[in-house]
């Protein structure tokens, strides 16, 4: 459904949109804002954002430079990518303790001269 919203608009700004001209008040032109709504939040939700774009392109809106709203994940979808992340974060970590101890000896832990938290320069 996506593709062919996408490919609609396209035929739109091909055939019809040259015989208009530009007669969008905003910028990017109403057919850019919904091609550009369609591909980045998907048929229903770009498809709402493209029909309240239009209700707003009339002779006494003011215009001026509206981008589509970047897309937001919803909290399920993070809190999938967060528990995901553990998992694999787990997995390599036990990848990494049943591969044994490393050969070329414990890895450096800080630096070589301690550092002072103290206002006083060192001495």
């Amino acid at each position: 459904m996506k593709y062919l919203l996408m490919g609609l608009i396209r035929v739109y700004q091909w055939t019809i949109s040259p015989l208009l001209g530009p007669v969008c008040r905003y910028y990017p032109s109403c057919s850019h804002y919904g091609y550009e709504a369609v591909k980045v939040h998907g048929a229903v939700k770009g498809g709402g954002l493209t029909v309240w774009r239009i209700l707003r392109c009339n002779p006494w809106s003011p215009g001026g430079v509206d981008h589509v709203p970047p897309r937001k994940h919803p909290v399920w979808h993070r809190r999938l990518r967060d528990w995901l992340n553990s998992r694999s974060a787990a997995d390599k970590s036990v990848t990494a303790i049943s591969a044994g101890p490393d050969p070329e000896g414990p890895a450096p832990t800080g630096p070589e001269r301690p550092i002072h938290l103290s206002k006083e320069p060192d001495r």
